[in-house]
């Protein structure tokens, strides 16, 4: 990566909606919406809420599949000087070690796992909420993943660093965190749930702190390369993410707000990095003690 800042999945598409805001060369990586080895419907509507400080949504991983991706957005993405991360889903391990397969031989350049996914042969629980289930999913697309692979984790759990460790043990080339916290709204005159799905993943400034603390800690539990995220909205934010401990950082929700947000986090960490005359960013990264 050219720079340390990419997209979070979800937030940015596949970069096609941001190309005639922002100049898509100058970003680290383009992380995409979440591929499936199927198209995945999502989740009935409404399913976008705003919220106090940030959002919720419950929009289920709606995505058209692997093969439609492959066809349309690769040869798009190829048009630039940007590495290409790839999320993937699956309600099964045999779906995410599928799509990890479809994607083996493609000219991408990292997977992002996303264990937040339900586990149907589990009755729903999600794979990131377990550390053992979290090894096994991972070594398992591991034997199928060419490229390097993120695990994405979930912060839903009691011990971020207990699932930390159980992702690299499972073979994770490096993590990214946090993904969605759970969230709920209610509409108090129609007494019902704003979302039809009733819980959401809620994100935005307000999960910044919980974040930046989760990052410090897998930092210091772990070996491996993290992309940070959670309620990214300044460059001020973004150093504050690499301080604790973060490699590269990930913006999200920002986007919907200033879809050239990603561009004005670039430009703000190479002025501070001036104005403190720092010249190699790995000089900052993880100081906090």
């Amino acid at each position: 990566m050219k720079n340390p800042v990419t997209t979070a999945s979800g937030t940015f598409g596949s970069g096609k909606e941001f190309k005639e805001f922002i100049n898509l060369n100058k970003l680290g990586a383009i992380t995409v919406k979440g591929v499936a080895s199927i198209p995945w419907k999502g989740n009935d509507t409404p399913r976008i809420a705003e919220t106090y400080g940030g959002m919720l949504n419950s929009v289920g991983l709606q995505n058209l599949g692997a093969e439609c991706f492959i066809e349309n957005d690769i040869p798009f993405l190829r048009q630039y000087d940007t590495r290409i991360i790839v999320n993937i889903c699956g309600h099964t391990i045999e779906q995410y070690c599928q799509v990890a397969e479809k994607f083996s031989n493609q000219d991408i350049d990292l997977l992002e796992l996303n264990i937040s996914c339900p586990n149907v042969t589990e009755g729903g629980i999600t794979f990131g909420t377990d550390a053992k289930m979290v090894q096994k999913v991972v070594s398992e697309v591991k034997k199928y993943a060419k490229q390097p692979l993120i695990v994405k984790l979930t912060p839903n759990v009691t011990d971020i660093t207990e699932i930390a460790k159980a992702a690299v043990y499972g073979g994770a080339d490096a993590l990214s965190l946090i993904n969605t916290l759970q969230g709920m709204k209610i509409d108090i005159y129609k007494r019902k749930a704003v979302l039809a799905n009733k819980i959401g993943g809620y994100s935005g400034p307000a999960i910044k702190p919980v974040a930046v603390r989760m990052v410090y800690q897998v930092s210091k539990a772990v070996d491996v390369p993290i992309i940070g995220m959670g309620g990214i909205s300044n460059s001020e934010d973004a150093i504050e993410f690499i301080m604790a401990g973060a490699t590269a950082i990930a913006v999200g929700t920002a986007n919907f707000s200033n879809p050239m947000i990603t561009m004005e986090i670039i430009e703000g960490i190479e002025k501070y990095m001036e104005c403190h005359n720092i010249k190699d960013i790995k000089d900052i990264r993880g100081i906090i003690d």
